[in-house]
Parts: structure tokens; sequence; C-alpha cells
């Protein structure tokens, strides 16, 4: 019962203190005079993956390495087939263009040198210190980038991030400021209690930690980028839904791994299993937005709704792993080498059909 408690409070402080630092930020970002555009590239990127980088760094300094590697990839591939495959149920996504040339590679591009960083068995310093650098390089390009988008999209950032014209009083920017302060705070704090519970449940349940990072805290550590992506969708305001998932995705790598690398001594060990399954899989489901990105800019319903099945099949994976079965390596080899080719397939076959398929934009 306890067990149940500590994770069910590191959860509500995760997504709080996510919110709570979003907020402060974003307000400070905007009065500083960065465009909301900008706040929501990096400011809100950076405090969407917050949970996912406290949860990590917490876990590799208390020697639970299965965790903090679990949590990264587990929610990378909870963002694309879970939440963008809710949102795409929701209403169907609208994909940019700048995504497809910029984002959707850098992603793809992170996901793969990830593994090959790893091969050695741990996360280095120096490996660390090569991804922060090309988080440093990304946001800087973001940036520049963002002085050339379209009055359209500066206008659906402003909506979801602006704070208005309004000059900051003194009293206004100390509420910002405790937003931010008592954010870190039950960043910290959930971090603690959820690594501790989650480590509990391994211990009860007899299952691996790594299994506990890649469901549990994966999914309580991506409850922020649940939130973003779906009420953005809901408002219709579908390339902030799709931008999201997509850059927290980078984020999570870049920042997250980078960061917790550089600030361990020992660096951040790697298991066999990650590199042997769950990786590459996290691979796959990158490697699988591609024809669904690519065709009519377009995330459609039924796509998403075939992302759910994938992450329901990897789920059983999980679950038959844990238990033992000999089922489980099977279905390894079924997830690894069909995802890819399915994904194709149904999107040959059934865009052709979609009366939204000769559209640009939904």
């Amino acid at each position: 019962m306890f067990t149940a408690i500590l994770l069910i409070v590191g959860m509500v402080l995760l997504v709080a203190g996510a919110e709570s630092l979003v907020r402060g930020a974003s307000k400070l970002a905007a009065s500083l005079g960065i465009s909301p555009l900008v706040v929501g590239l990096t400011v809100v990127a950076f405090g969407t993956s917050s949970p996912e980088l406290a949860v990590s760094t917490h876990a590799a300094f208390t020697g639970e390495a299965d965790i903090a590697i679990g949590n990264v990839v587990g929610s990378n591939i909870f963002n694309i087939l879970f939440i963008l495959g809710l949102s795409a149920m929701v209403t169907p996504l609208a994909v940019a263009q700048q995504l497809i040339r910029l984002d959707m590679p850098i992603m793809i591009g992170a996901s793969l040198l990830l593994p090959i960083l790893g091969m050695d068995g741990k996360i280095s310093r120096l490996d660390g210190l090569l991804l922060f650098s090309l988080l440093v390089a990304y946001t800087v390009f973001l940036i520049r980038q963002s002085r050339k988008e379209s009055k359209a999209v500066q206008e659906e950032y402003e909506r979801e991030y602006g704070v208005g014209d309004e000059e900051k009083t003194p009293r206004a920017w100390k509420i910002d400021l405790a937003y931010v302060v008592g954010g870190m705070i039950m960043l910290l704090l959930g971090s603690r209690w959820l690594v501790d519970g989650a480590v509990r449940v391994a211990l009860d349940l007899g299952v691996s930690e790594l299994m506990i990072g890649l469901t549990i805290i994966a999914v309580g550590t991506s409850l922020p980028e649940v939130a973003t992506s779906v009420i953005a969708s809901l408002r219709g305001e579908r390339d902030i839904a799709v931008g999201n998932v997509v850059g927290s995705n980078i984020f999570n790598i870049l920042a997250v791994v980078g960061l917790t690398g550089l600030v361990t001594p020992d660096g951040v060990p790697v298991s066999i299993d990650a590199l042997r399954f769950d990786i590459p899989i996290m691979i796959m489901v990158v490697l699988a937005c591609a024809p669904v990105f690519l065709t009519g800019l377009i995330i459609q319903r039924w796509e998403g709704f075939l992302f759910l099945a994938y992450y329901l099949a990897y789920l059983a994976h999980l679950v038959l792993a844990g238990m033992g079965s000999a089922a489980a390596p099977g279905l390894d080899a079924v997830v690894l080498s069909l995802m890819i080719p399915l994904t194709a397939l149904a999107v040959l076959i059934f865009h052709k059909q979609s009366p939204l398929s000769s559209d640009k934009q939904p």
C-alpha cells in the first residue's frame, strides 16, 4: 500500500512540478521579449522533459541505471505510439514542413546515436558532453529558424504560450519566480519518490528495473507531454501537438541522457537487454513515423489507431518477458521485423482511399 502511494504521489509531484516550471518560465521568458514560438520550442520543450531529467539523474546517482535508460527509451516509445496515436484519434494532426525537413531527421539521428554511444556498456561523461553539445547547437538553430516561421505559426504559438503585452509588475515577477522554484522542488521530490517506489515494485514483483523504467516510470514522466499534446489537438493547435512529441524525443536523448551522463561520475550503464531489444524498438518506432509523416502532411485517425495497436503489442511483449514466457522471444522478432513494413504497407493502401489524402492541411 505504501509503495503504491509513493508511486502515485511521485507522479503527481512530477506532473505538477513540470506544469509549474513551464508556466513560470514561459511567462518570464515572454516578459523578457522572447517570442512565444521560441518559448514553445525551447522553454516548454525543456519543461515537459524535466520529469525525465529529474528521474534519470536521480536513478543514475542512486545506482538504478536501468531505470535511468529505460525511462528515456520507454518515454520516447510512449510519446510516439501512445501520445501521437491518442492525439490523432482525437483529430487528424498537421505535420509542418520544417518538422519533416529538420526535426524528424534529427530525431532519427539522435535515436541512432544512442546505441552507438552505448555499445561499450555505458554513456560516459564524454558521450554526455557530445549529446549536450548537440542539444545546444540544435537549440541555437531553432531560435534562428523561428524568425523565418510563417505568421500563422507565430500566432498559434502566441495563443498557446503568449502572455500578452501587459507590463510586468514586481509582484508578477515574484509569482512567476515562485512557480519556477516550486516546480523544481516538486520535480526533485517527485523523482525521488517515484524511483524509490518503482524499485520497491520491481523487488516485490520480481521483475527487472529496466522493465519498470520502460513502463511505469516512462508513462509517469510522459504525463506532461500527454496533457500538452492532447489539449493542443483538442484546441486545433495541431502543429504544437506533433512538434511537442518530436521535440520531446529529441530533448530526452540529447538533454536527459546527455546531462545524466555528464553529471554522473562513472557514466550511465546501458544494459545488454536495452541494446538488444528496447533501444532497437525505439529506433523502429521513430523510423515508422517517416511513412506516416511524409504522406499528405497529415496523421490521420486510422494511423493514430495503428500507433496505439503497436504500443499494445509492445506492452504485451514486456508483460510476457516479465513473466518469463517462452512466447516473448518470438514476439520480439515479430515486433522488430514487421513494424516498419506494416506501417509503410498500411499507409500505401489506406492513404489513397482517405478523403483527406489530397489535402495538404486538414
